[in-house]
């Protein structure tokens, strides 16, 4: 870790608490059902949304309605997707002319993007059609990012509200989070990103003339696509040259940009953001970060302006800040060290791993972003993760572990950071002896219970999927590497898809039914398992009496609750994960320095 490093990052949370703070109040706005400013012209817009689909925008919801509402919406959502990959061979916008997805992998893909997850046990460009990617994928995009704003919109009016039954309107939340966030920031940073050098465009895939052809041989295979053999019984080989390189092409700029601002990740291209079709210059890849983080970290003031008290949604926001900048000087920290074997060759130490990193960004971008994606519930990459030293690797494994809330998804991470933050006043009114409250609102057994679920039902989904794939010889099949950096790879997978972020170690064979049906559940019951508890908790809290402050009600906006609200979200992570850990990023750690 040098002082580039250090810099960057904080250039980087410069950027985008400047950035948050007025989309902060805009998104406010949103939320209360007022008139947008600057974007009054899109009402027009709303308005045609509610007369289609026969909603009445102002009629409130209960919270048992609005859980159904959202659990049937996205349940269509997730047929759409899969029927669109089976019959992809029939559908338009395929020049490649790409069959159907199998069973399997459509329907792991099908719940991956529906759950904001985009978890990707497929090659983009040698899978998806551009119709499969435009209308399927990026639909979802949208949609999967507008529910996690809904829900957290539904909290905060249940902790603003006074006595009242009604949580919102899920089809308004819906289409305001769209119409007024979505459209207009993916549309400014598509076109950002397509004058940066990020394709756009539904052509064929281009051949391009190689400068220096590149001989290789492969197994030769038969008409019927088995490999020949000798009469020896060894595999007879070709020898061929390749003087063309097949260049993937694509409405790619527009999937990026809601890739990002949705906290989305699913890339265009297997590569990801690693690619230079969707990420080619350090510009790009800066923006592409700030993107990131934009929504989530607004809606920390969003949630300070709705509740009356921007300064609840700075103490949010400066939780989410200190443990983000604690981790990420982590991973840099890793990172900036080289492999013992290469120290042992003679290497500088302080030369840094540069194994799967991008040479286009170096260490110090690529491990920035690599917090950044991790801590935001975003699958995007630019660097393979798997090649990082076991504690580098293990900050963003953490970072999810921790429940995707230091900063986390678009909407899952402010009500992800809520739910901790009534667990902290619960704490403190244990230790203190008072009827824990959070912004006048007493937290009772219900809401506890509620609490309770919501914090435990993904560690739970984790660590049984991580233990039934290690004692399974379909799971055992699937690492790339044996030992304590094997068990990583697995245990990576079931964090990244129980919380909603998609990213892989990429060291793991994922694509195979017992992958695709396991990690498909893990990311089902990881989004709507937590949902329907904080929708539950936020219908609770609605119906409560809003109590005045007095002099015995513990502030929530300053250092202590800042401090509480850290330690609960360390707590739980310490007391859920730390044995898994234990057997593997730190284990691959002693063993690795152990001589």
């Amino acid at each position: 870790m040098n002082a580039d490093s250090l810099l960057l990052l904080a250039l980087f949370l410069l950027v985008v608490t400047a950035l948050a703070w007025p989309l902060g109040r805009l998104l406010a706005a949103v939320g209360s059902g007022r008139a947008v400013p600057g974007l009054g012209w899109l009402a027009p817009v709303e308005r045609l949304c509610y007369r289609v689909a026969g909603v009445d925008p102002a009629q409130g919801m209960g919270w048992k309605a609005y859980a159904l509402a959202l659990m049937a919406f996205n349940g269509l959502g997730a047929l759409l997707v899969y029927a669109v990959q089976r019959l992809q061979g029939w559908l338009p916008f395929n020049p490649q002319h790409l069959g159907a997805v199998s069973p399997d992998s459509s329907f792991n893909t099908a719940l991956s993007f529906v759950t904001n997850t985009n978890w990707q046990g497929y090659g983009g460009e040698q899978t998806m059609s551009y119709f499969s990617q435009m209308v399927a994928l990026a639909g979802q995009n949208f949609f999967s990012a507008a529910t996690g704003i809904a829900v957290v919109f539904a909290l905060i009016r249940g902790l603003a509200a006074r006595s009242s039954r009604s949580v919102g309107n899920f089809w308004a939340d819906l289409v305001r989070s769209t119409v007024y966030v979505l459209l207009p920031l993916s549309f400014l940073l598509a076109v950002f990103l397509a004058g940066q050098g990020v394709i756009q465009n539904v052509a064929p895939y281009q051949d391009a003339a190689l400068l220096d052809p590149v001989a290789y041989t492969q197994p030769k295979l038969d008409a019927a696509g088995q490999p020949v053999k000798d009469a020896a019984g060894n595999p007879v080989v070709e020898h061929l040259v390749a003087a063309t390189q097949t260049l993937a092409m694509g409405p790619v700029a527009s999937q990026e940009a809601i890739k990002m601002i949705g906290t989305n990740g699913g890339g265009f291209f297997n590569a990801n953001s690693a690619h230079p079709y969707e990420n080619p210059t350090a510009l790009t890849n800066f923006a592409e970060m700030v993107a990131i983080f934009l929504i989530p970290a607004a809606l920390c003031f969003a949630f300070g302006a709705m509740v009356g008290d921007m300064r609840q949604g700075w103490a949010i926001y400066a939780a989410m800040a200190v443990l983000f900048v604690a981790m990420t000087l982590g991973v840099m920290w890793a990172e900036g060290h080289s492999h013992p074997t290469l120290q042992a060759l003679g290497v500088d130490a302080s030369a840094g791993n540069l194994e799967g990193k991008e040479t286009r960004f170096g260490i110090a971008a690529s491990t920035l972003f690599a917090a950044v994606t991790t801590a935001a519930s975003c699958g995007a990459v630019n660097a393979m993760h798997d090649s990082f030293m076991p504690l580098g690797g293990m900050v963003p494994l953490a970072l999810m572990q921790f429940g995707e809330v230091v900063f986390g998804g678009v909407g899952s991470g402010l009500y992800g950071m809520l739910v901790f933050a009534l667990l902290g006043v619960f704490i403190a009114g244990l230790m203190i002896g008072r009827t824990p409250e959070y912004l006048g609102k007493k937290i009772q057994t219900y809401d506890m219970k509620m609490v309770a679920l919501a914090i435990l039902v993904t560690p739970i989904v984790v660590l049984a999927g991580t233990a039934i794939a290690v004692a399974s010889d379909a799971g055992l099949a699937g690492p790339a590497n044996p030992g304590a950096h094997g068990f990583t790879e697995i245990l990576y997978a079931f964090s990244s898809a129980a919380n909603n972020n998609g990213r892989a170690f990429a060291g793991l064979s994922a694509n195979t039914p017992f992958y695709n049906a396991m990690l498909g559940v893990a990311v089902w019951l990881g989004r709507f398992a937590v949902i329907v508890p904080v929708l539950a908790l936020a219908g609770s809290l609605a119906a409560k009496p809003r109590l005045a402050v007095t002099g015995g009600t513990m502030p929530t906006h300053g250092p202590l609750f800042v401090t509480l609200l850290i330690g609960a979200v360390l707590l739980v992570g310490v007391l859920n994960y730390v044995p898994a850990l234990a057997l593997g990023p730190v284990a691959e750690h002693l063993q690795l320095f152990a001589h």
